[in-house]
């Protein structure tokens, strides 16, 4: 079973583009959250998968557990409470891609603490995005991906930055480093990337983040994921070098969710080749990464190709 921990949250999407001179668009509920998204694409991809949370009580939280439950996703680990469920408010692009202000003070899920014990049928833990941010929930999640790290769980992270959200980046920076040790999958975007590196506000070049993911590479990880938006995914690992991809041509309607259908394809991918260990990472060959990179690009595609964060099933990535 893989788990999925993190943050389950509403996002509300504008039902079009907005107009200078029109009324501003209604906003349409979507069920989101970068753990969740993750969580809902590996079930629909039938990789059996756990969710760990706190969810709300309210309606939407009620809503947020129905869309785990369609997607075959055990909800056992989730945790409720009658907080109310966090709100993301989109801001899409005419590229479809999408930012977000946070509504979270004193909702369910960063009320999160850590669980007893997860199943001894754990084979890998998936983290991200705002829940390691957020206190005093950061802080259990913190705790449970170093215990299962160091109990022999494969252990992945998308950082998926925030910074609306961080208050001191130089913290959030030195935090993100020290989980390098206890992980054995880091996943990123090339944005994200960039700013963890502690890049000014135009960014870094593509040969500066791969440098940066190099220098991640030699803490702790077996292998670092970076997505390049419709460019591709390069993989730095340490056994078979570097491995780049290119993007799947699509119409792009919107970008939500697609780093997240990443996430849980490259989990599909790697268990497919019985590689959901941090020594079977580092077995890994150029070709084996160069079908995980593509079957993830696949993945994200579908998922741009529709709006909201709707991962693709199965059948629609079948050979």
């Amino acid at each position: 079973m893989i788990v999925v921990a993190g943050e389950a949250l509403i996002d509300l999407v504008p039902s079009q583009q907005p107009s200078p001179d029109g009324p501003l668009p209604a906003l349409l509920p979507r069920r989101g959250g970068g753990p969740y998204n993750t969580a809902v694409a590996l079930g629909r991809l039938g990789s059996p998968t756990a969710f760990c949370s706190r969810v709300s009580t309210d309606a939407f939280g009620a809503s947020l557990l129905r869309g785990l439950h369609d997607g075959a996703v055990d909800t056992s680990l989730v945790q409720r409470g009658p907080e109310p469920t966090t709100l993301a408010v989109a801001d899409v692009s005419e590229d479809g891609s999408a930012g977000y202000g946070f509504y979270v003070e004193g909702t369910a899920d960063r009320l999160f603490t850590l669980p007893s014990a997860l199943p001894t049928t754990v084979r890998a833990l998936s983290l991200g995005t705002c829940s390691l941010v957020l206190e005093p929930g950061a802080g259990a999640y913190e705790a449970l991906l170093r215990r299962e790290a160091r109990r022999g769980v494969f252990t992945a992270l998308d950082p998926n930055i925030r910074p609306g959200l961080i208050v001191d980046p130089d913290a959030y920076r030195a935090r993100f480093r020290s989980w390098l040790p206890d992980l054995a999958l880091l996943k990123l975007s090339e944005e994200d990337a960039a700013w963890l590196a502690g890049a000014g506000a135009d960014g870094a070049d593509r040969a500066a983040v791969l440098a940066a993911a190099r220098e991640w590479l030699a803490a702790g990880p077996a292998a670092i994921v970076v997505t390049h938006g419709g460019d591709g995914l390069t993989v730095v690992t340490r056994g078979a070098g570097e491995v780049a991809v290119p993007g799947e041509r699509v119409d792009v309607v919107d970008t939500i969710g697609a780093g997240d259908t990443v996430n849980a394809a490259l989990l599909h991918r790697l268990d497919g080749h019985g590689a959901l260990s941090y020594a079977a990472v580092g077995a890994l060959t150029a070709d084996d990464w160069t079908d995980i990179l593509r079957f993830a690009a696949r993945a994200a595609a579908v998922t741009c190709s529709r709006a909201g964060a709707e991962p693709p099933f199965a059948a629609e990535l079948a050979d």
